[in-house]
C-alpha cells in the first residue's frame, strides 16, 4: 500500500489532527460520490476567471494518482469540470479532483467513478480563452496548496499535508489510528470517556 493509499484509508479527519491540526481546506464541499475516499499528490491548475482553458492543458500534465486541484483568481459558481473532461482525468489514472468553483454533470461523474469534491454544483458553464497557469502554489479554503502536496479527501472534506512532511505525517497518523482503535476497544466494554480522559474531576471539582 502506498503512503496516499494509506492516507485515504485513514481519512482526512486522522490526518488533521495526526499532522498538528494543519492543512484543513476550510470549505463546505460537495463530494459527488458518496463515501469515495481519495489521496496523491496535488496538480495545480490557477485558470484565468470563470474560464476552463487551462483544466484542458492540465490533462496534458496529469500523472496516475495525481489530485487535479482546480482554482480561479475568485471563486465562483463556475462548472471548471463536467463529464467529458473527467473522463479524460480517469483515462490518464486521477485519483480525485478538487474544484474551488463548480461542478456539473454530476449523475454522469457517479458513473464515470472518479471522485469529485466541489465548493458549488451548478449548471453555469465557463469559457476557453483565458491563459492561466499550471503547477504553480494556490489556495483553497483558506490553505495553500503546493505542486506535490498530499491532498486527502473523504466524506468529512480535505486536508493538505505538505510535501516535505508527508511521511513524518503518514507515521503520525498510523499511531492516532492505533491509539483510536484501543480506546474503541475499551468503549465497546463499557469504559466511558469521561473517565478515561480525566474529565470527571473538572466538572466534579474533585
Amino acid at each position: 500500500m502506498s503512503e496516499y493509499d494509506e492516507l485515504a484509508k485513514l481519512g482526512a479527519a486522522t490526518v488533521f489532527e495526526a499532522s498538528g491540526r494543519e492543512g484543513l481546506v476550510e470549505l463546505d464541499l460537495h463530494q459527488v460520490i458518496p463515501g469515495s475516499r481519495a489521496a496523491g499528490p496535488a496538480r495545480t491548475v490557477r485558470c484565468g476567471q470563470d474560464d476552463i482553458l487551462m483544466v484542458h492543458a492540465a490533462m496534458d500534465r496529469l500523472e496516475p494518482g495525481d489530485v487535479l486541484v482546480l482554482t480561479m483568481p475568485e471563486p465562483r459558481p463556475v462548472a471548471l469540470l463536467g463529464e467529458l473532461l473527467a473522463t479524460q482525468a480517469k483515462r490518464k489514472g486521477a485519483a480525485a479532483v478538487l474544484i474551488d468553483a463548480a461542478v456539473r454533470d454530476t449523475e454522469d461523474l457517479r458513473e464515470l467513478g472518479l471522485p469529485v469534491w466541489a465548493r458549488w454544483i451548478r449548471v453555469q458553464g465557463a469559457n476557453r480563452a483565458a491563459v492561466g497557469e499550471l503547477d504553480v502554489p494556490v489556495a483553497v479554503g483558506g490553505t495553500r496548496i503546493e505542486p506535490g502536496d498530499a491532498v486527502v479527501l473523504d466524506s468529512d472534506g480535505a486536508v493538505v499535508v505538505a510535501r516535505a512532511r508527508l511521511g513524518e505525517v503518514v507515521e503520525a497518523s498510523r499511531e492516532r489510528a492505533a491509539n483510536e482503535q484501543e480506546k474503541r476497544e475499551k468503549f465497546s466494554s463499557g469504559v466511558l470517556s469521561y473517565d478515561l480522559y480525566g474529565l470527571r474531576s473538572q466538572v466534579d471539582g474533585d
